[in-house]
């Protein structure tokens, strides 16, 4: 096999060349290398490519008895040790952590190779690609990739990495994943650490995978998942092997379908109709398909967005204070609203979304687990990023 076909290879076929030693690490992580170089100029996916750590962790893992060697990019959300993490804003522009992220640990514990550091939105929030040029569609140039993880959907899509994380508060992941024709997976709430994630909304962030195929997803959050002392509100449950449970049989699963979400006008008749077809896929597996009806669904957009807009210009507000013109235009607006906005209407938010969330409990079918109802207590004790200001 050319060296130049490599990338275009899944997780799980690398794997097994790597793990058979039909090609090697290096070989892999040079044809993604070359790969960024040649056409990343189009897609504008990556702010940082680390192409000497690269090799480097490519040699090693060369070396290793039990050897990795898969070439992921991570949104610049994440703290890496020794490279540069900006967090797509002038104000961390030369911000080079001294540690790595938890998820980014565990990426190389797994044997990864970290390519560099993609395009974001400026702090993640949702105003724009306002600090660098925007990321593109590999689809289609002229087309948007999603936010606020747009970098990993264009470098995923364009086989610029073998799989990709992004961070997800509002849709971060699901929209670039949606949008750039990949697998994006929210994770469960605890189940990925976040020491080490810039914040956002702490009790709505979590990292998880971008990938081309749902077998990579699974293989890649395997490898990030797990309890993590410095992040409290992990989950102490082991991780299961997720690739393991895609067996196809879906006995025994309930899928339910949210009547309001699904009546809503504003849904596109094509966007309905496959939801449709992979809902009946489903039901050929063997899925229990039924309509369930949470009337406040209707009202999520304005129940996520209040904290969106409150809780970064709390966790920023000395940077708000001391350097508002470095942020982006939109960012700024953004901040000053959330820095003025009523208590009183913050709080019936979290009113109205604890709300919400008992008519999911009391849905039909749904299974409430012990040790999930801390959620609105508090925040995660050293939820760190770059001075947090906290």
């Amino acid at each position: 096999m050319s060296q130049r076909d490599l990338p275009f290879l899944t997780v799980a076929e690398l794997s097994r060349l790597i793990e058979s030693r039909e090609v090697s690490p290096v070989e892999v992580t040079e044809a993604y290398l070359d790969r960024i170089d040649e056409l990343d100029f189009k897609f504008n996916a990556f702010l940082t490519v680390s192409r000497r750590e690269a090799l480097n962790a490519a040699r090693d893992a060369e070396q290793a008895i039990a050897r990795g060697g898969i070439p992921v990019a991570v949104k610049d959300q994440f703290w890496t040790k020794g490279i540069r993490t900006t967090g797509a804003t002038r104000i961390l522009a030369d911000f080079v952590p001294d540690e790595d992220a938890t998820i980014i640990s565990n990426l190389k514990r797994a044997g990864a190779v970290l390519l560099g550091k993609t395009n974001m939105t400026e702090f993640a929030m949702g105003a724009g690609f306002e600090r660098f040029s925007p990321p593109r569609n590999p689809w289609h140039l002229d087309r948007r990739t999603g936010g606020s993880s747009g970098g990993s959907g264009a470098a995923t899509a364009a086989f610029l990495c073998a799989t990709s994380l992004g961070e997800d508060t509002g849709g971060s992941i699901r929209f670039p994943a949606t949008w750039c024709g990949l697998v994006g997976h929210r994770p469960t709430w605890g189940l990925v650490s976040r020491y080490g994630v810039m914040t956002g909304v702490w009790s709505m962030d979590t990292a998880g995978p971008i990938s081309r195929t749902v077998e990579d997803a699974a293989i890649t959050l395997t490898a990030i998942a797990g309890h993590d002392e410095r992040d409290p509100y992990t989950s102490s449950q082991p991780v299961p092997d997720f690739r393991a449970g895609l067996n196809g049989n879906l006995q025994g699963i309930r899928v339910g379908v949210i009547t309001e979400q699904m009546d809503d006008e504003s849904v596109a008749v094509d966007t309905r109709d496959a939801v449709l077809k992979a809902l009946g896929v489903l039901g050929e597996l063997g899925a229990t398909v039924e309509r369930v009806s949470i009337p406040l669904t209707a009202h999520g957009a304005i129940l996520s967005q209040v904290p969106l807009v409150v809780e970064p210009a709390l966790n920023m507000r000395e940077w708000v204070r001391d350097r508002l013109q470095d942020y982006g235009h939109n960012n700024r607006i953004g901040l000053l609203t959330g820095s003025i906005f009523p208590a009183q209407a913050y709080y019936k938010a979290q009113k109205l979304r604890t709300m919400f969330r008992n008519q999911v409990h009391e849905a039909p079918g749904t299974i409430r687990r012990a040790g999930h109802s801390h959620i609105e207590r508090g925040r995660p004790a050293d939820r760190r990023g770059p001075d947090n200001n906290e």
